[in-house]
């Protein structure tokens, strides 16, 4: 931290008061469930049950679990084994998991999470990250790493707009906390989803700070780019993204143009907020991961919106970004780029040529498994292409001063 600069950040603990566990689990014990059109008769879970939205049956499956079954308490107490802090950053206080690697050529890596999930995106491959050799990876490939909530979300929460973009403000924060609070000149970054627009953005606006971003998808600006100006492979591309959206989009469009409608809801009923974001987990993940994301996985995530109260707010951006949009296709990331593409992302094949168009690819690794959420979902291959990627700047990396801080000449 520079000095006079920025406060210390506080140490940081999750605690829910048991009016609120009570509270919810009434909610639960009162759910009303809903039919669409014709009567719906309980049946065995199968893919054309999703066909209009979330499953009936998976979503009173998973209710039931919630009320009966889930602690909350076991998976606050597993986030907490993780240090984690709130700073003053930007005019809010700014939540982050601080977790630092083992050895001597660590390197400063940011995790940024999207919608619909939160910082518990990356809880599995933390450990692997500060301590590989645990895994299978080498001791010296380890991470200091740090993954916020971003503004908007869980214990971060809303931040006053400062008037800019809200992805741009987003990432002006969190530079400010590498840089100011945590001392980091150099860092690396990683993101999906919302998380990859920012990563993007950090490294346009402070390529003097971010040595490389790692992605597991090249942002929605991309696909606003002139028709005429594309090749064949691209404009199917292109055409297929379109199709996904009309057929699979319909939740961006209520949260870019009604999304207080939509909040109202969702913050008052907990099986509404499970059943809108369970139908995004299971369009955009791998069903064929045998250890992939689980329904206490899901409800964590659930829970971290409910007792935060910050499903409105993290729904913002979209209606943010409609308006005023924080990147174009005109804006160009020159800092070295791997993407990583996982089959069942649902944003379909990105041709490399596409990506090239905004990225410096440097790496571009196509996986045989796993979708949006894939540090969830497979851990270690996502832990491993981040690893790959990062190896060349560990093996540039000079001593300095703090084992914590990579030497600005890197």
């Amino acid at each position: 931290m520079h000095s006079g600069e920025r406060p210390e950040p506080e140490p940081f603990e999750i605690r829910v008061s048991r009016r609120v566990i009570e509270d919810l689990r009434a909610r639960l014990r009162r759910t009303r469930y809903a039919q669409l059109g014709a009567r719906e008769e309980p049946g065995t879970v199968g893919e054309s049950e999703w066909g209009r939205g979330t499953s009936p049956q998976y979503l009173r499956d998973l209710i039931g679990y919630w009320r009966d079954a889930y602690s909350w308490d076991a998976a606050a107490a597993k986030l907490n084994m993780y240090p984690q802090f709130v700073a003053q950053v930007g005019g809010g206080g700014l939540h982050f998991v601080h977790a630092l690697g083992g050895g001597d050529r660590k390197l400063p890596l940011l995790l940024l999470h999207g919608w619909p999930d939160s910082f518990y995106r990356f809880h599995k491959v933390i450990p692997i990250l500060t301590h590989p050799a645990v895994s299978r990876f080498g001791a010296n490939d380890a991470f200091d790493v740090v993954v916020p909530s971003l503004p908007g979300f869980a214990f971060t929460g809303a931040i006053p707009s400062s008037g800019e973009p809200v992805n741009r403000q987003s990432a002006r924060m969190l530079w400010q906390l590498m840089t100011e609070v945590l001392g980091y000149r150099r860092f690396l970054v990683a993101g999906g989803d919302g998380g990859s627009v920012i990563a993007q953005i950090l490294a346009i606006e402070h390529p003097e700070s971010v040595m490389g971003i790692h992605l597991t998808d090249i942002g929605w600006h991309a696909t606003q780019v002139d028709p005429n100006t594309v090749t064949r492979a691209e404009r199917k591309y292109l055409e297929d993204a379109k199709k996904r959206f009309m057929s699979d989009g319909a939740y961006a469009l209520v949260q870019m143009s009604q999304p207080r409608s939509l909040a109202a809801a969702l913050n008052d009923s907990p099986a509404g907020l499970a059943s809108w974001i369970v139908d995004r987990f299971h369009a955009w993940t791998d069903p064929d991961v045998a250890d992939g994301i689980t329904p206490d996985d899901l409800l964590t995530n659930i829970m971290i919106y409910w007792v935060t109260q910050t499903i409105g707010s993290s729904m913002y951006s979209y209606c943010a970004e409609a308006q005023r949009p924080s990147l174009t296709p005109r804006d160009r990331v020159e800092v070295p780029v791997a993407v990583a593409l996982f089959p069942k992302d649902g944003s379909g094949h990105v041709p490399r040529s596409f990506a090239e168009r905004t990225l410096r690819v440097v790496r571009w690794t196509e996986m045989s498994q796993g979708g949006h959420f894939a540090a969830l979902e497979v851990p270690e291959r996502y832990a491993q292409d981040v690893i790959e990627f990062c190896r060349p700047f560990r093996a540039a990396l000079a001593p300095s001063p703090r084992s914590n801080h990579v030497d600005p000449s890197v």
